[in-house]
């Protein structure tokens, strides 16, 4: 996608993508569309934006609307710019909701040999994420039992988050080290491993996987032979 600039291999990438999403993956759809809203909103603003203040406006007229002219170059911008937003969002979708984040980080480190220190410390982290949502929940609930009420003011309101950014960050900085040490009590010491205690291992069906990546990816970039 970085290096072409048109609107048909983002175009053609992103309908390749969705076909292998709805042949081999198990989805919600009714989920994907909902994450997607903010990406087809940020994908109409591309558009008009780029129609509005585009700084090439060179080529034939391709319409006119009240007192502005929209070129084939303004055109083909916008367009590119929008494909673009919905094929790495697609993707990006497509690569969170159908694969396990452990599973991916374990096999980085057997199958690229990713390093443990930072394999281990992206795994802690993201063990981390629900437990930070569930101490902002609790930290709430307990400034509402001591009396205190929500700012009316969208000032007060920004200026009142702190009271509770200041416990989750104070709370965040123990488990860390807690973790630290737990590691560190179990043998961590962020070398490589001879053996694993949970083998991940390629398949035939991750071959055929990185087979259909790559012909989607290779019918996007041949696109300009088809439209010569």
């Amino acid at each position: 996608m970085a290096f072409f600039f048109d609107p048909w291999t983002p175009l053609v990438f992103w309908n390749g993508i969705l076909v292998l999403q709805i042949l081999f993956s198990r989805i919600d759809w009714k989920k994907w569309f909902l994450f997607m809203i903010p990406f087809f909103v940020t994908a109409i603003g591309y558009f008009w934006t780029t129609i509005i203040f585009a700084e090439d406006q060179s080529g034939p007229v391709i319409w006119s609307f009240w007192m502005l002219n929209v070129t084939e170059t303004q055109l083909h911008h916008a367009f590119s710019l929008s494909f673009r937003v919905l094929a790495f969002s697609s993707l990006s979708l497509l690569f969170a909701f159908t694969t396990n984040p452990i599973t991916f980080i374990m096999s980085l480190m057997q199958q690229l040999k990713l390093s443990p220190k930072i394999a281990y410390g992206v795994m802690v982290g993201y063990q981390f994420l629900p437990v930070l949502k569930d101490e902002f929940i609790h930290i709430q609930q307990a400034h509402r039992l001591r009396g205190a009420t929500p700012e009316k003011n969208a000032l007060q309101r920004l200026l009142g988050v702190r009271r509770v950014l200041i416990p989750m960050l104070a709370g965040a900085v123990r488990k860390a080290e807690r973790a630290a040490f737990a590691m560190e009590a179990r043998g961590f010491t962020g070398e490589r491993r001879s053996s694993y205690f949970q083998v991940i291992s390629m398949s035939k069906i991750d071959g055929i996987c990185a087979a259909l990546f790559l012909i989607v990816l290779l019918l996007s970039c041949t696109n300009r032979l088809w439209i010569s």
